[in-house]
């Protein structure tokens, strides 16, 4: 930090970057953010530089990233490394997920119409006060089998 670079205080960073002071911590803890400077009375100091790294990490949290690839990624940059291909490798995987997700996810809409279907023409059939035993009906008919792996969302390093 330069010393015309004013230091915020852990809670004055939490504050601009819109997280907790726990969060800040433990960012520091897992080395998300470089080991704050104290003061002689223990506070911890950061600089306003921090308050943007916090929202990138936010932004890239949203995305899918994990606190633990984002630690790796930062302390590498700390580092003087260039982790640009780690990330895009990572983003591309996550993307990958992502499309197996949402493919799930029309499977399970084409499914759950189907039933609603099914069900409306059987609450018709059936005199007022009647009891369908509808979710009863779930363990006949169980949802189409999933593509093996369609839930195992870790990616197999390609050889």
């Amino acid at each position: 930090m330069s010393a015309t670079d004013k230091a915020l205080r852990s809670g004055d960073l939490a504050r601009l970057a819109g997280v907790s002071s726990d969060t800040v911590r433990h960012y520091e803890r897992i080395g998300i953010l470089p080991e704050a400077l104290r003061t002689s009375s223990g506070y911890r100091m950061y600089s306003h530089d921090a308050a943007e790294r916090v929202r990138l990490v936010r932004r890239a949290l949203q995305i899918g990233f994990t606190l633990t690839e984002l630690a790796e990624i930062l302390q590498t940059r700390d580092r003087g490394g260039a982790p640009c291909q780690r990330v895009l490798d990572l983003t591309e995987a996550k993307l990958r997920s992502l499309e197996e997700q949402i493919q799930e996810l029309r499977r399970t809409q084409r499914y759950m119409r189907q039933l609603v279907r099914q069900w409306r023409l059987q609450l018709t059939q059936l005199p007022p006060g009647k009891k369908a035993m509808l979710l009863h009906s779930l363990a006949d008919k169980p949802m189409p089998a999933a593509r093996p792996g369609a839930h195992n969302f870790k990616r197999r390093k390609q050889t």
